[in-house]
């Protein structure tokens, strides 16, 4: 089982994919937490010039309430990752944690089961943006 799930763009650029999944994200009830730059950062602190590549943590308070409820040292593994990185001049990749097997370390059906939730609501951000 792949541990996420991806798709790539043609012919458009970093900053409107970027703008396209938050929109995505927000559509399905999910908040940006945190978004971190790579390239920035590698440029900051290494010297090295990085491909674009952002780190966005994406979390749906209600969703999150439920897994706290559910296993408390589930905030290990939130909130959900998706990344957008350019993988040549022309093409932009989305990819997404997939958190059904994020869960399979649990021995917990109502964390399986939730994980089923907001993985068909990732694949819709990927999908869709």
């Amino acid at each position: 089982m792949n541990y996420y799930f991806n798709k790539t763009l043609e012919n458009v650029s970093f900053e409107e994919v970027l703008d396209r999944v938050s929109s995505e994200l927000q559509k399905e009830g999910f908040g940006v937490l945190t978004e971190i730059d790579v390239r920035a950062t590698f440029k900051k602190k290494l010297d090295i010039d990085f491909r674009n590549y952002r780190i966005l943590g994406a979390c749906n308070p209600h969703f999150a309430l439920k897994a706290l409820e559910a296993e408390d040292k589930i905030g290990t593994m939130l909130p959900c990752n998706v990344i957008v990185q350019q993988t040549s001049d022309t093409q932009i990749e989305i990819a997404a944690v997939d958190p059904v097997a994020s869960m399979l370390a649990l021995e917990n059906i109502e964390m399986a089961e939730l994980a089923k939730e907001i993985r068909s609501k990732l694949e819709r951000v990927i999908t869709n943006s």
